[in-house]
């Protein structure tokens, strides 16, 4: 960036920053989210409360189905995909 651009473009630099720090925040969010380790701790969690009985078995189905396409996702985004060659 050069020095006249750079005078310019000073007062969207506050603008520019908090635009930085949002999206630094979204991936680790989404890190976090697709971790397959966080998952399986979240299933083994959910799995210790329903045999602790503080969650009914319906409960435990709709909470383990969204763990499991969570986990789904998390590994098809990680899995590169393949390159076909003739």
């Amino acid at each position: 960036m050069g020095l006249i651009s750079g005078v310019l473009l000073l007062p969207l630099a506050p603008a520019r920053g908090v635009v930085w720090v949002a999206e630094r925040l979204r991936d680790a969010a989404e890190r976090e989210l697709y971790d397959p380790g966080v998952i399986r701790a979240q299933l083994a969690q959910l799995n210790q409360e329903l045999d602790e009985g503080f969650i009914s078995l319906p409960e435990f189905e709709k909470r383990e189905e969204r763990l499991l396409d969570r986990l789904y996702a998390a590994q098809t985004r990680t899995r590169p995909t393949p390159t076909h060659r003739r």
